[in-house]
């Protein structure tokens, strides 16, 4: 891509740091979720990219997470997000919505939790993180058929 195509020279180095031997967005983010207990077992972006090209792409995203709990946890949405948000800093690129789901290490689902694009773009001009990290807990979704039967 060039400065032509995107307009922009920010655009075009997101998409020049994407041509490189840079690792993916998904292996970056496995890897830093493993110290959480957290495994990534699937990573796709919304659309039909390997990598996100422009700001605002969206990322669905499936976990393994060894507890002992049934539900999903604030601990584990906070990891996932703080991390996302950390290697979106370092690659100067802004997520889009995100979708989650929570496995067990057997493959059955917790539960499920998103982040939409417009909290992100939002967060910390318009949207305070105690008023983002509401709005993500706010989402969570648990599957607690093991719980009532």
């Amino acid at each position: 891509m060039t400065d032509d195509e995107l307009g922009t020279e920010r655009d075009a180095g997101v998409a020049e740091r994407v041509a490189t031997d840079e690792p993916s967005l998904a292996v970056t983010l496995e890897n830093r979720l493993m110290s959480h207990g957290i495994y990534v077992t699937t990573a796709s972006w919304t659309g039909e990219a390997d990598q996100p090209v422009d700001d605002g792409a969206g990322l669905n995203l499936k976990y393994e997470i060894v507890s002992n709990a049934t539900t999903v946890t604030s601990d584990e949405v906070g990891a996932v997000v703080r991390s996302l948000l950390t290697i979106s800093d370092e690659r100067e690129w802004t997520p889009g919505r995100l979708e989650v789901t929570s496995l067990t290490t057997d493959g059955a689902i917790r539960g499920r939790w998103r982040v939409e694009r417009e909290w992100f773009e939002r967060l910390g001009t318009e949207l305070s993180q105690v008023e983002f990290s509401r709005r993500v807990l706010t989402t969570i979704e648990n599957n607690r058929r093991d719980r009532d039967s």
